[in-house]
Parts: structure tokens; sequence; C-alpha cells
């Protein structure tokens, strides 16, 4: 096996609506504009998962369990963490995205802000605590983390207004 095999095996980069579940020392990454992420870790920061929700609506019935959908990434995401034997309750929350994308056409309620609502409501709902977030905003995110006891790297790259 090369260097490059192995790096690419270690890294997930999570494309809208993707849903991933990692153990220490591995990489999720992904980049957010009015998108959500939600990063969930067990206490010990041995198991880390991530989801990019693109949609706080409920998906159209033909399109049921589409993580895309946030309902449906959440539920994805703790079945995952619950196959692996972490119980997604006790696990600490970060919550990153939900920018502004058009900030010259909307002011506050924007797909980000809609996003962003539903999933701290859902976390509140399920007595979830957020450790850290970075949301709102007229940027974009780069989020990044190693499973372990760093905290996720986000690094906010701000939207260029267009002609007004």
């Amino acid at each position: 096996m090369n260097d490059i095999t192995t790096v690419a095996a270690q890294t997930r980069v999570l494309k809208p609506g993707d849903v991933a579940v990692a153990t220490r020392g591995e990489r999720l990454e992904t980049l957010l504009g009015s998108c959500v992420a939600v990063v969930l870790t067990d206490p010990r920061r041995t198991v880390g998962a991530m989801c990019h929700i693109v949609h706080a609506s409920e998906p159209p019935r033909d399109a049921d369990g589409d993580t895309a959908f946030a309902r449906c990434a959440m539920e994805r995401l703790f079945a995952d963490l619950r196959r692996l034997g972490i119980a997604p309750e006790l696990c600490e929350a970060r919550v990153y995205g939900g920018g502004n994308m058009f900030p010259q056409f909307f002011s506050e309620r924007h797909v980000g802000a809609v996003n962003t609502r539903w999933v701290l409501a859902f976390l509140g709902d399920v007595g979830m605590d957020v450790r850290a977030q970075s949301i709102g905003g007229a940027c974009y995110r780069k989020l990044g983390w190693t499973v372990g006891p760093d905290e996720p790297e986000c690094t906010l790259v701000d939207v260029v207004d267009g002609p007004h």
C-alpha cells in the first residue's frame, strides 16, 4: 500500500447529506455554507460521528431516509453510534455552519438559520449538551476533526458580496 492510499483511508470527506462514524486517529472533514454539521463524541473521545445536514424540512415520502434531511441524518447518526455500543444521549455535541449565503437578499430567515434552529432544538429535546458551536454569519466554514482529545478545527471564509 502506498502512502497516498493510507492517508485517504484515514480521512473521510463528507459531502452534503453524508453521515460518518470514525474512531480515534481517523479524520472527518466537510465544507459548510447554509448546511449544518453536527459532531458527536463519547466523553472519552474514542469515537466521533459527523453528519452534514442540508434541509431542516421533512423529506418527501419518496425520500424518507435521505440523510440530506435533518431528522433522517440524526436518526442515522444515532443508530450508527448505538451499533458501536455508544449511547448517543451521553455524547458531547458540537454544531457548525448555518451561514447566510445570500446576505444581500436575506437577513434573519435564511436557510442556514432554519437549519441551525432545527438542530439546536433537536439536541435540546434529547437532552444533549452542546459543548461548542460556530454558527450563522455570512461565511462558509471548513471543518475538520481528528477523533481524539483536540477540538475540531473550524475555519471561517467570508462570503464575497455580489453586485447590489
